[in-house]
């Protein structure tokens, strides 16, 4: 809610009354830490765990308000290096320019004093003077200067629990408190407590069996605690041990997080029909999301009224707060502090996390050796990859960006299919699950479809024409035989199932009374364990160059004279040989020009504004389709995601690119963003730290997503009906990109632009979303390039 000061009186954190726009997230900086990572060689302190000694924002240490260290890089078994800040208090720029404070960070052997080449003198900057020992952070002093601000927030968050509670009291079957063991959940139910009254709300954690040790003692002492105070205390947790679970799906990944909807989100709703008695019970759970962490947490509302996942309502109550107020929150309160924040981590979850890595990744080995390295062996064994090194593949993340199972060893390929002679023929091998059950799931002619047994299975056949005519049952048809093909009954269907139709004996399924709403079918490609373990259909293409820039990504002034020039252009520019030929390949993928001859789309774009955000919207899609290279960027960076530069690196070289190559392709990515893309399309940034962000477009014109989706059914086998929860999956591998991903759109982004659509070109798309149901149509007779006649049609008409 408030920004920050550092007290340097305190060693604490100083809130004012200025609202925050983004807040750098301070963590306390206890002894465990400091010794961790190296700093009991340089700084002398009391071994003491029971008080911080300091703050850190990210990798940054600030000690009573001043900026001392710094830490870069660090993957799993390396330690991220110390760096030392180094102050300059009159800076100058020129020799007679105006002074300034200035501070660089350098390596702990250097001399206590640095001078640049401008002749600036940089002291270290030591956080105590003659190397005195560090002094705690003074938290009595700390709480005491905060009171006031502490209750005008404890008292606004209170007031809203309880007005949310007394408006749906007495239309839901239950409230819960959503308890992770982290300070943000922990700082949540301290707040519930004070606003709900006793027997109204119940706690349930999700146990996913793969939580950080620490976390289970918070876990143990919350539980006592909520004994003692008679508020129920539930523990959720799948019938499959992580260990089962890993050997069924393989290990999750960025984009295969199974584990989630397995381990924590299913548990929980089947853990709540127990507790209630219904299937379809209504709930509301409060949650301790809060913006400031993701970008994409950014856009939470406080409240999700069920609309989105029918019955289930959600309250993120301390969803403006900062970390600096969850901690002041914490030490004023006396709230239980997990341990692992002492230890160095800034978050808690699930031990070897694929969302995890870098300095993260060490401080989590270092602390839970044997934890981890359990989960790494088995890693190492399911890796099937033999031209691959096995330890650095771990070291450098590279398992994290598994998309399919076509690399894990011992996985035969149980699913294919083919177009042929007028069927989709599906071949299924050693079926794990029956077809029977889950045909039940969609509503079929059964003359408009075969099985025939085969000596490890069958063969199903369904008539084209029936997919011609409704993609979307022919989408349903293949989800029943992924469910069949690899269902082991890992309950996510059973658990989307609102009316319990489905239900699991061990691995055996029986669905009796379904009325194909197709919550069962919302699921990664139907089936979460076919989605993991897939193997690419269409004997997989080989993965063309990502390195299409070389060190010479495209500047303005680049573009800037080919729009003025145009053919001229290619005779009359001053680039290098190198330079012309790479920019050649990008103008060409962008459709621009090809063969030194600018194209139509060209004409388009310069009289539309080359530089507008509306033409980069149109350039850029075009290039996501062409070109590899920016391909890699869209599908690899989550949108609002800082990734450290040896971060993205590592996860080139996961994709066999060369370390020099993936070097190239992240400078790319900085000269990219200083083009209108980054500047008015908002493509992303570069920070000052070198770190690279990929975030949400500026997209004005409606017709630019327009052109996106008949791009993205061109390259999806020109199927133009889908749904919107299909366009936001970006789990789903297929070989189009959804505009969603490419712009950073989300359902709220894309629900007006749809509707917006479907009302002024309803002979391009038609949307609808009523009923709990959405459909997008695209119109058979148009292409990508008739929406472009839309604009033309727009020039010429003045």
């Amino acid at each position: 809610m408030y920004s920050y000061t550092y007290d340097r009186k305190s060693g604490g954190i100083l809130l004012n009354f200025s609202p925050t726009v983004f807040s750098k997230e301070p963590r306390p900086v206890y002894a465990a830490e400091l010794d961790l990572l190296g700093f009991h060689e340089y700084w002398k302190y009391d071994k003491q765990n029971d008080v911080p000694y300091m703050w850190a924002e990210a990798n940054n240490y600030w000690y009573r308000g001043v900026l001392v260290a710094k830490l870069e890089g660090g993957n799993l078994y390396t330690a991220p290096k110390i760096q030392f800040a180094y102050l300059c208090s009159e800076y100058r720029e020129t020799p007679n320019g105006k002074t300034s404070e200035k501070v660089l960070f350098d390596l702990p052997d250097k001399q206590p004093t640095i001078t640049d080449n401008k002749g600036n003198v940089f002291n270290i900057v030591k956080p105590e003077p003659n190397d005195n020992f560090l002094r705690p952070v003074d938290i009595a002093a700390m709480v005491e200067a905060n009171r006031e601000m502490l209750e005008i927030i404890e008292q606004t968050t209170v007031k809203k629990i309880l007005a949310i509670y007394t408006k749906y009291k007495n239309k839901l079957d239950c409230f819960h408190v959503a308890f992770s063991g982290g300070k943000d959940s922990q700082v949540l139910l301290d707040l519930v407590k004070k606003a709900l009254p006793k027997g109204s709300f119940v706690v349930v954690f999700g146990d996913t069996g793969m939580e950080f040790p620490d976390t289970y003692d918070v876990i143990k002492k919350t539980h006592l605690q909520c004994i003692e105070e008679e508020i129920p205390f539930y523990i959720a947790e799948s019938h499959l041990k992580p260990k089962q679970s890993w050997e069924l799906f393989g290990p999750p990944s960025r984009t295969l997080r199974w584990c989630c909807s397995v381990h924590k989100s299913t548990p929980q709703t089947l853990k709540l029909r127990e507790i209630t008695g219904k299937d379809d019970y209504t709930g509301l759970a409060f949650v301790g999301v809060r913006a400031q962490e993701s970008a994409t947490r950014a856009e939470y509302d406080y409240f999700n009224d069920g609309k989105k996942i029918k019955g289930q309502y959600s309250h993120n109550s301390i969803l403006e707060w900062t970390s600096a107020e969850v901690w002041l929150y914490i030490y004023g309160n006396d709230v239980l502090i997990n341990e692992a924040y002492k230890k160095g981590s800034a978050r808690v979850g699930c031990i070897c996390c694929p969302m995890g890595g870098g300095k993260a990744g060490y401080v989590e080995f270092k602390n839970y050796t044997t934890e981890v390295s359990s989960y790494f062996d088995f890693i190492k064994q399911s890796n099937g990859r033999s031209n691959v090194n096995v330890d650095e593949y771990v070291k450098s993340g590279g398992w994290s960006a598994r998309k399919n199972g076509r690399d894990l060893a011992g996985n035969p390929n149980r699913y294919s299919e083919r177009i042929e002679d007028g069927f989709l023929i599906i071949e299924i091998e050693n079926p794990a699950s029956d077809w029977k059950e889950w045909i039940k799931t969609i509503d079929i002619d059964k003359d408009d479809f075969s099985i025939q047994e085969t000596k490890t299975g069958y063969t199903a056949r369904l008539k084209e024409e029936v997919i011609k005519k409704n993609p979307l049952l022919g989408r349903l048809f293949r989800q029943v035989f992924h469910k069949a093909a690899c269902c082991n009954g890992c309950r996510v269907c059973e658990a989307n199932c609102p009316i319990g139709a489905i239900q699991f004996a061990g691995n055996r399924i029986s669905i009796n009374g379904c009325v194909q709403c197709h919550k069962c079918h919302e699921i990664d490609s139907g089936c979460l364990r076919y989605h993991s373990l897939r193997h690419p259909q269409g004997g997989g293409k080989p993965m063309r160059s990502l390195n299409t820039m070389s060190n010479h990504a495209p500047k303005t002034e680049w573009l800037a004279a080919f729009f003025e020039k145009k053919n001229d252009f290619f005779s009359e520019h001053n680039l290098g040989p190198e330079q012309i030929s790479f920019f050649k390949r990008l103008l060409k993928d962008a459709k621009l020009a090809e063969k030194n001859k600018v194209s139509e789309f060209t004409e388009l774009v310069s009289a539309i504004g080359w530089d507008t955000d509306v033409a980069q919207g149109l350039i850029l899609l075009n290039l996501v389709f062409e070109n590899p290279q920016i391909e890699w960027y869209v599908r690899n960076f989550d949108i609002g995601k800082t990734y450290i530069r040896k971060e993205a690196e590592d996860m080139l070289v996961a994709y066999d690119v060369k370390p020099p190559v993936a070097k190239s392709i992240c400078g790319a990515f900085k000269r990219l963003t200083e083009t209108p893309f980054g500047t008015t399309l908002r493509f992303g940034y570069v920070t000052e730290e070198g770190d690279l962000v990929r975030t949400k477009c500026s997209v004005t014109d409606p017709r630019v997503v327009l052109y996106g989706l008949f791009k993205f059914a061109e390259k999806c086998n020109d199927y133009k009906e889908f749904t919107l929860a299909t366009l936001l999956n970006d789990s789903i591998e297929r070989d189009g990109i959804s505009p969603t991903r490419i712009f950073g759109l989300d359902r709220e982004d894309m629900t007006p632009i749809l509707l917006g659509l479907s009302a002024r070109y309803p002979e391009f798309i038609m949307a609808s979303f009523t009923n709990d149901l959405e459909k997008i149509t695209l119109a058979e007779d148009k292409t990508s390039v008739d929406v472009l006649d839309l604009f033309k049609e727009d020039i010429a008409n003045g």
